[in-house]
């Protein structure tokens, strides 16, 4: 018997290996970073309403405790307070990265405990630290600066403020826990969503506003408002250094000159000024590729971080420090104040608001592909 024969048969070509991915390591550390945070301070919130010493708010406490939200607040109320939220995000922000680490989401508690940390990191990135972390981060490069003028000129060096150390110190570790807190929240919605941990992309679903042609529209007005505010603030200071009282008295003037005051504003104002240059590199061609001027990166590709980190610590200190002069506008202070000296410094949290959108058009524009989930 014949036998016919068979076709050759063909094996389907392999499917294409997907493209190498690592594991979001870095959001799933902010979970844990965040969870330490809130364990430290409900343990310190329990030491302090047993009364021990060293609490940071209110009366007796805060050297100048108008400048803070948490001014009038007695430690009797607030100590136990800061305990009772540092325990609650201690088991909570556990429970959330755990998720996050083994691959889960919280289901519908997802947006629910999304709300929470976003509040809660709103509360510890701007509202309870106040401009002293502004003071302190502005003051450090120019004391040198101030010191060499006081010299030549032989003014008295002005007085900058005691804030308290540790008053201070206090709220930068605040701003560290709340980014924390940010990127917890941030990563609970994009595990809801089944997006990137560490991008943010969901496949087969693209925001328009997130393209990097989108980014670059919007980023330019929101760069424009994050030049325009510090510009502002400095042209009134530069006034007073250069001899025109503008917006305030006679007297006032003489006395600022007389301190020293001016020359310290005039420093506060460069340092206004070069933030916006800065601001600027943002939308420009020099912001991604070292310029001639920086010789020694000359050519090369800036890496993101290196605008990203700074442009966003920035934003969230200037914006702090802004709603601290809403807050003094209801004191007494306000009312003894020129438009001049405190009126300027109300438009800072919309200077904050702007650098933050500025920074994350900037971000969006330069991620690239991500190396978690290779889309990009």
């Amino acid at each position: 018997m014949s036998t016919r024969p068979t076709a050759p048969t063909h094996a389907s070509p392999p499917a294409p290996a997907p493209a190498p991915v690592r594991s979001a390591r870095r959001p799933v550390r902010l979970g844990y970073a965040a969870t330490a945070w809130s364990a430290l301070y409900a343990g310190l919130g329990l030491f302090w309403t047993a009364g021990g010493p060293g609490f940071p708010f209110g009366p007796g406490h805060d050297p100048v405790p108008i400048e803070s939200a948490l001014g009038s607040v007695p430690a009797a109320v607030a100590a136990p307070a800061l305990a009772t939220f540092g325990a609650l995000g201690a088991v909570l922000g556990l429970a959330a990265t755990r998720a996050l680490a083994a691959g889960r989401t919280l289901g519908l508690a997802a947006p629910v405990f999304a709300g929470y940390a976003a509040v809660s990191a709103l509360a510890l990135l701007v509202v309870v630290p106040d401009r002293r972390v502004l003071m302190l981060v502005a003051y450090a490069p120019i004391l040198a600066g101030v010191g060499l003028c006081v010299l030549v000129t032989g003014s008295s060096m002005p007085h900058l403020g005691d804030p308290g150390l540790w008053t201070v110190t206090n709220q930068a570790v605040f701003v560290l826990g709340g980014l924390a807190w940010a990127g917890l929240a941030v990563a609970t919605m994009r595990r809801h969503r089944a997006a990137c941990l560490d991008c943010g992309r969901a496949p087969g679903r693209v925001s328009r506003w997130t393209t990097p042609a989108a980014a670059a529209r919007w980023g330019r007005w929101a760069v424009g408002v994050a030049v325009a505010v510090p510009l502002g603030y400095a042209a009134t200071r530069w006034a007073w250094a250069l001899g025109l009282p503008l917006g305030i008295d006679a007297e006032f003037y003489r006395e600022g000159k007389e301190d020293g005051l001016w020359m310290a504003g005039a420093a506060l104002g460069s340092l206004g000024i070069l933030g916006a240059v800065l601001t600027l590199g943002l939308v420009q061609r020099w912001g991604e590729t070292y310029p001639r001027w920086v010789w020694f990166r000359a050519g090369r590709t800036v890496p993101p971080k290196v605008a990203v980190v700074p442009a966003t610590l920035v934003s969230v200190i200037v914006t702090s420090a802004g709603l601290e002069y809403w807050r003094l506008i209801r004191t007494p202070v306000f009312a003894d104040q020129w438009w001049a000296t405190m009126g300027p410094e109300l438009l800072w949290p919309l200077w904050g608001a702007g650098l933050a959108a500025a920074t994350l058009a900037y971000h969006l524009r330069r991620r690239g592909t991500c190396r978690t989930c290779g889309q990009g």
